[in-house]
């Protein structure tokens, strides 16, 4: 597949106003400008689709860094919510690939939207809610969708926790509560990792074995946290047992910006297209990803997904980006900053040869209300083009 007369923007490079993009065996090849289209015509196999996009904007797909799309399903009430495991605070071993599906109508409108793939788990009702897997959003067969499993442990401060277990009349019922727990669950994991290593250990221990990839650092514990006391206490842990983090949601970041920079720790900020519905949103505003942006803090943006639709991620940059984010960060929020910061750059995030073809064609800029999605491309093939929901 070609896609000629586009303006490439590939995330990794100058933009090239007038350029294509090669696929093949759902990579990409290569991009570049145009030279003829007889010339790229004569170099085209039979066959081979070409799609002609006559100066549309041609992206990376567009990637959603924390959502709960297949858990919490549309339309199906409390019957398709599998978000959250309300039974025990302390829950590692959940694993939420087993709960999406691929059928929920969100994926659909993923699509529409351009998003060619999503970090998508378990709720933040649990201290420790369980395992975020990175997946494609186009297919009927998660296992087939999966780019990165697991991709982070889900980890949650301040009110949720604390109201959830507080109102069953069991720990964690405050913030001083919801720290200990964590922290006696890193500590119990280290020290399982520590005698596993030495060969003292023979038996493995299911609910420890998921904190071995986060204390090898191989993945990331996944902070639900709004309020600037419960982000200092989701660095300061992380510091303690020498751990990476996202900070997710991060509503007060803008509040903190120095000590938020200084912990070297990325932020998925949002999502600031709904309410300030609990006391924890209250200084909740499209302003924070801009600030944390210029402090030099890696940003994404993210719906939160039910909470705002996914469709609307484009929007909600754009939001950002009329509040302060600027046009070039307003576009690495939606593609090459959530690919590093869910570690799945290697394949997604940007048009270079080698990853994968996940290609979004907009008639202008996607984070403008106005634009409209043309083509959608996972792994090389068309899964959407304008026209395909009439």
């Amino acid at each position: 597949m070609w896609i000629i007369n586009g303006k490439i923007i590939t995330m990794a490079g100058p933009v090239i106003e007038k350029g294509y993009v090669r696929i093949q065996d759902g990579l990409i090849m290569e991009t570049g400008p145009m030279e003829s289209n007889s010339t790229l015509k004569d170099q085209c196999g039979q066959g081979e689709v070409i799609l002609d996009v006559k100066g549309a904007w041609v992206m990376p797909g567009l990637i959603e860094a924390h959502a709960h799309i297949g858990l919490t399903e549309e339309k199906s009430g409390a019957i398709g919510d599998d978000c959250n495991e309300q039974t025990n605070p302390i829950l590692p071993a959940l694993r939420g690939i087993d709960a999406v599906n691929p059928l929920d109508p969100a994926f659909h409108d993923a699509i529409q939207a351009g998003i060619t793939s999503v970090m998508t788990g378990p709720g933040s009702a649990n201290v420790v809610g369980g395992q975020f897997v990175f997946m494609k959003t186009h297919g009927r067969c998660v296992d087939q969708m999966v780019v990165k499993a697991p991709a982070a442990m889900k980890i949650a401060f301040g009110e949720n926790p604390k109201t959830v277990y507080g109102d069953q009349n069991t720990c964690p019922a405050t913030r001083m509560g919801t720290a200990y727990m964590l922290r006696r669950e890193l500590f119990r994991a280290k020290q399982y990792l520590e005698k596993r290593g030495s060969g003292e250990l023979v038996d493995k221990d299911f609910d420890l074995e998921p904190w071995i990839p986060v204390l090898k650092k191989e993945i990331p514990m996944k902070a639900h946290a709004h309020r600037a006391d419960d982000i200092f206490t989701a660095i300061r842990i992380a510091k303690e047992f020498d751990v990476d983090i996202t900070l997710d949601h991060c509503t007060e970041g803008h509040l903190i910006t120095d000590e938020i920079a200084e912990s070297g720790f990325p932020v998925i900020a949002g999502t600031d297209l709904t309410s300030r519905s609990k006391v924890e949103v209250e200084y909740m505003s499209f302003k924070t990803a801009g600030i944390l942006a210029d402090a030099g803090i890696k940003v994404a943006v993210t719906t939160d997904h039910p909470v705002a639709l996914i469709q609307y991620l484009p929007i909600c940059a754009g939001y950002a980006v009329k509040c302060g984010l600027s046009m070039e960060e307003g576009l690495k929020a939606l593609t090459i900053n959530p690919a590093q910061i869910c570690r799945v750059d290697d394949r997604v995030g940007s048009l270079e040869p080698g990853k994968d073809a996940d290609i979004a064609v907009f008639d202008g800029n996607p984070m403008e209300v106005f634009t409209h999605t043309l083509y959608t491309i996972v792994d090389g093939q068309i899964v959407y083009k304008q026209g395909d929901e009439e």
